[in-house]
């Protein structure tokens, strides 16, 4: 029998499941605050009475965009896996320890980051451009995906279903702009099939400075319901399109987002030399990048930030180096800023 619908944001309904469900005391009375989140979910912050503070998180199947964007919010069955896998193998303090996981709501509590702290993506977007916090970036991305290729034998059995990475990255990215800019459409559909093809780690799919709080000058992890075995490239060019397209939106601050750019690959690729796979990386991790660069301006979920004129100043860019992709990291870099300031 299914559970009857619960929405988190609904505060009666949440404390009387919580004191149902024996998560809380019967007579306790927790504060709850709304957070600010992403589009894929609803998610509030709970303080119990004794102090503890937890972050309960509930995946939604219509995704809050302008267009229809839809994935199953059982992906909250393999974020809850996630975070329990990430808490073996990243730095100490990074990921956030699981609280319990409800599949029947699609709900799972994490332990909430320490007051205080902030984000990330707010942090870059006022300016606030830190080598420390990209040394730790880079340190945490390479430690995931160096534990997961030495652990594949375990992790590609535990994250093979890749159905919401398909669902929440390659069709709303990739695919979705193929279909809007037929030109690059081969670049896109090639790249599709070749990450299909390429499994050798474990890939967090959403590794962005949003998803980054900083608390006590500490990078912490979060929103892990993108994870899947496959190619680690795809999280270089997902984390490079965050830091290159604040490079086109802070014009003032655009040799520093560059600068910060090189030194997280140069960072990440110290780490991972002489993996078995680190060899063939640069050029994946370079048509990545141009892939996302492409889509956060045309794909279902364009970066709100960016004006309409930066917008099209960086799908142009993007567009015209598929033509003749780099591949080194440094020179896509270099080229992509190089054109931004063409234009």
């Amino acid at each position: 029998m299914e559970p009857a619908p619960l929405d988190i944001e609904d505060f009666a309904a949440l404390v009387e499941y919580l004191r149902r469900a024996g998560r809380i005391g019967p007579h306790e009375t927790p504060r709850l605050t709304r957070l600010a989140g992403g589009v894929s979910n609803r998610t509030v912050r709970l303080e119990r009475d004794g102090g503890e503070v937890w972050v309960l998180k509930q995946a939604l199947e219509r995704l809050r965009v302008r267009v229809d964007w839809r994935s199953d919010p059982r992906r909250i069955e393999r974020e809850a896996l996630g975070m329990r896998r990430l808490a073996e193998i990243a730095p100490p303090g990074t990921i956030m320890p699981l609280v319990f996981v409800d599949p029947g709501h699609h709900l799972l509590a994490m332990g909430a980051v320490p007051e205080p702290h902030e984000n990330w993506k707010a942090m870059l977007l006022s300016g606030r451009v830190d080598d420390d916090h990209v040394a730790q970036f880079a340190d945490l991305l390479a430690a995931i995906h160096i534990a997961g290729y030495r652990g594949r034998g375990q992790f590609a059995a535990e994250f093979d279903d890749r159905s919401h990475f398909e669902s929440l990255r390659l069709e709303p990215y990739y695919l979705y702009s193929a279909d809007r800019m037929p030109a690059v459409a081969p670049f896109l559909r090639d790249l599709v099939e070749a990450t299909r093809a390429t499994r050798y780690t474990l890939v967090h799919g959403d590794y962005s400075p949003k998803n980054v709080l900083v608390h006590a000058g500490r990078l912490v992890l979060l929103d892990h319901e993108v994870i899947h075995f496959g190619d680690g490239a795809f999280d270089l060019g997902f984390a490079f399109t965050h830091l290159l397209s604040k490079a086109n939106h802070l014009h003032s601050l655009r040799d520093r987002f560059a600068g910060a750019a090189r030194l997280f690959w140069e960072r990440y690729h110290q780490q991972v030399r002489g993996e078995p796979w680190s060899a063939a990386l640069g050029p994946r991790a370079c048509r990545h990048t141009l892939a996302c660069l492409l889509a956060r301006c045309i794909g279902r979920s364009p970066l709100e930030y960016l004006k309409p004129e930066g917008a099209a100043a960086q799908a142009n860019a993007a567009s015209l180096m598929m033509d003749d992709p780099p591949t080194q990291v440094t020179e896509l870099i270099e080229q992509f800023v190089w054109r931004l300031g063409k234009g």
